[in-house]
C-alpha cells in the first residue's frame, strides 16, 4: 500500500508547485507583463477563488470517475495548463491558463486523500495524508525555490516550461505503476455528502480553515518581493531562503501528521499560535539575518503542519464524507489564499510592505480564538455521543 501513496505524493508535488509557483515569481513575472505586483498577485487569488467556488461541487461529481484515469488526467491538464502560462504574452492568457488547473486541483486533492485513507484505514489518517501531504511540503522546500532559481538564470517563462514537463512525466508514471481502485458505493453518494453543510460544526470548521489560511497567505503570496526590497536579498538568495523555508517545514509536516490524530483542534491552534508569532516579528526582523531565520523558521514549520492539520481536521469532523469534507476544507482554504493575496496587496498599498506581517498575525490570532471556541463547542456533542454509544 506505500507505493500508490508515494506515487500520489510525487503527484501531488507538481500540482501543488503550479498552484505556489507563481508566489516566487510575481516580481519577474509583474515587469514582463506590464503589471504591478499587487495586479499579479490577484492571479494567486484567480487560482484560489476557483478552487473554493468549484471545488466541492467537482469533487462530488468525480467521486464516480476510476482514481488512476482521474489521477493521469488531471496530471496531463496540469502539462497543457504549464505550458501554456509559459506562453503567455499578457496577463489574461496568463489568467486563462491558472483559472483550467484550478478547476482540478481540489478534485485531486480531496480524492487522492480519501484514497490514502482508505488504503490504511481512519486510525492512520493523519500519518497516511501528510505522507500525501510530503509532496506539498516537497513543493515548498524543492519546487518553487528551483522554481525561482531558475527563473533567476533563465527568466520565469522557462520556470513553468520545466514544470510542464514535470507533470507530463507523473502522468506517465501513474500510467505505468498506479494501481487501479475500486471505488465504495457508499464515497459516491451526494446526498450523504451534502448532509454534512447541515452540520454547524463542519462549518465552523471550515470558516477555521479560511481564516488560518487568509492570515497566511496574506504575508507568503509576497514573501518573495518582501525578501527583495526589505532585506535586500537578489533572486538566487531569494530562491535560496524560500528553500530553507520550506525545508523547515518537514519538521511541521511530521509534527503535524502525529499531532492532528492526537487533537485536530489543538493542533491547530498550537501551530496557529506559532505561526501568528513568526509573522509579527518577520519583518522587524528583515536586516538582522540571524533573527530573520529563526521567525521564518518558526513561521515555515507551522505553515507546513496546518496544511495537513487543516486537512484532517475537517475530515475527522465528517467521517461520513471525507472526500468532499476535505474538499470544503480546501474551498476554505482557497478562499483564504485568495483573500490573503487581496489583504495583503491592499496592506502593500496603503501601509506599506514592512506592516504584511503584523496583518497577517492578526488574521491567525483571530483563528486560534475560534479553535478555542469550537473545541468549547465539541464537547457536548462529543459527550452525547458517547452516551448513545453507552446505551
Amino acid at each position: 500500500m506505500l507505493l500508490p501513496i508515494l506515487l500520489l505524493s510525487a503527484a501531488g508535488f507538481t500540482i501543488l508547485t503550479t498552484e505556489f509557483l507563481i508566489v516566487g515569481l510575481l516580481p519577474g513575472l509583474a515587469r514582463d507583463l506590464n503589471v504591478t505586483v499587487s495586479q499579479a498577485g490577484l492571479l494567486v487569488t484567480l487560482f484560489a477563488f476557483t478552487v473554493a467556488a468549484t471545488g466541492p461541487l467537482l469533487t462530488a461529481l468525480m467521486a464516480n470517475v476510476e482514481r488512476k484515469r482521474l489521477f493521469i488526467g488531471v496530471l496531463v491538464l496540469f502539462g497543457v495548463s504549464n505550458a501554456v502560462a509559459a506562453m503567455a504574452p499578457n496577463i489574461w492568457i496568463m489568467a486563462v491558463a491558472r483559472f483550467v488547473p484550478a478547476l482540478a486541483l481540489p478534485v485531486f486533492w480531496s480524492l487522492a486523500s480519501a484514497t490514502a485513507v482508505e488504503l490504511v484505514g481512519p486510525a492512520r489518517a493523519g500519518r497516511a495524508i501528510s505522507m500525501v501531504a510530503f509532496g506539498i511540503v516537497a513543493a515548498t522546500v524543492f519546487g518553487i525555490p528551483i522554481g525561482v532559481l531558475i527563473s533567476d538564470a533563465f527568466g520565469w517563462r522557462a520556470a513553468f516550461w520545466v514544470l510542464s514537463g514535470v507533470a507530463f512525466a507523473k502522468a506517465l508514471l501513474l500510467l505505468l505503476a498506479f494501481p487501479s481502485t475500486r471505488i465504495r458505493a457508499d464515497s459516491v453518494k451526494l446526498v450523504t455528502q451534502l448532509r454534512i453543510l447541515r452540520n454547524p460544526i463542519v462549518l465552523g470548521h471550515v470558516v477555521l480553515s479560511l481564516l488560518v489560511f487568509t492570515g497566511m497567505f496574506t504575508a507568503y503570496t509576497y514573501l518573495a518581493d518582501m525578501l527583495e526590497r526589505l532585506a535586500g536579498f537578489n533572486g538566487q538568495i531569494v530562491g535560496w531562503t524560500m528553500m530553507a523555508f520550506g525545508g523547515v517545514g518537514l519538521i511541521g509536516n511530521t509534527l503535524g501528521g502525529r499531532m492532528v490524530d492526537r487533537s485536530p483542534l489543538g493542533a491547530t491552534a498550537l501551530f496557529s499560535s506559532m505561526m501568528a508569532a513568526g509573522l509579527a516579528f518577520v519583518a522587524p526582523v528583515m536586516q538582522s539575518h540571524g533573527l530573520l531565520a529563526v521567525a521564518l523558521g518558526i513561521w515555515g514549520i507551522a505553515q507546513a503542519a496546518l496544511f495537513i492539520v487543516c486537512h484532517v481536521r475537517l475530515m475527522k469532523a465528517a467521517p461520513e464524507a471525507p472526500a468532499f469534507a476535505a474538499s470544503l476544507n480546501i474551498s476554505g482554504a482557497n478562499i483564504g489564499i485568495g483573500l490573503g493575496a487581496v489583504v495583503g496587496g491592499n496592506v502593500i498599498d496603503h501601509y506599506g510592505l514592512a506592516s504584511l506581517g503584523w496583518a497577517a498575525s492578526v488574521i491567525v490570532a483571530i483563528s486560534v480564538a475560534l479553535a478555542f471556541a469550537l473545541m468549547a463547542a465539541s464537547r457536548p456533542r462529543q459527550a452525547k455521543t458517547a452516551c448513545a454509544n453507552a446505551a
